[in-house]
């Protein structure tokens, strides 16, 4: 007879698996979060010019300059 207790019993194959597919499901969540919040920003940069120009204003782009 052998005592269930002493083994050590392996998860079944669905467990096992699990956690890597819950990190690779947060990655492309967080990839995902991160596209979104890139988009925002640029439709915004994109807003403010368009009204600038609507406007009639001239120079409405962003001129980096560097720091001294």
């Amino acid at each position: 007879m052998t005592d269930d207790g002493d083994e050590k019993r392996e998860p079944p194959e669905d467990e096992r698996h699990r956690g890597i597919e819950n990190a690779v499901l947060l990655g492309f969540f967080v990839v995902l979060v991160a596209a979104g919040i890139w988009l925002l920003g640029t439709m915004a940069d994109v807003r403010k010019a368009q009204d600038c120009a609507a406007q009639g204003r001239r120079n409405c782009a962003i001129i980096d300059v560097p720091a001294r």
